[in-house]
């Protein structure tokens, strides 16, 4: 048997039951509310990392350059308009990222307010 051959992947059988329909045995349990696989799904962070986006970013608009380049424009369009998104998700990370900061630094500066005013009202033992 050769070691050196990659396996191929196997999937595991699901345990949670996905397909299961959402009928009387889910709407008795939790009062009418389904349970929607969807409302939970995150993309791994891949979305919440700035540098990610930028580089997806960055990939979308060299690729619409290709397409305009080969002549096809309507592949450059579609192309253009991923770009689109992921700077607009890009400008939102950014704009989230410098709230936290600017929110950072008020609260260092109201801290460091806070413990000189506490130091001038305690009364020095020398």
């Amino acid at each position: 048997m050769n070691n050196n051959r990659r396996r191929n992947f196997r999937s595991r059988p699901q345990k949670n039951n996905f397909r299961r329909r959402s009928g009387s045995l889910n709407n008795t349990n939790t009062g009418g509310v389904s349970n929607n696989g969807n409302l939970n799904f995150s993309r791994n962070g891949s979305m919440n990392n700035i540098h990610n986006v930028e580089k997806t970013m960055q990939k979308y608009q060299q690729l619409a350059k290709d397409a305009q380049s080969n002549g096809d424009p309507v592949l450059a369009q579609n192309y253009l308009q991923h770009a689109d998104h992921y700077l607009r998700r890009y400008n939102e990370l950014n704009d989230r990222r410098e709230m936290s900061v600017e929110k950072t630094v008020t609260e260092d500066k109201s801290l460091t307010k806070e413990e000189s005013l506490e130091e001038k009202n305690q009364p020095s033992t020398n």
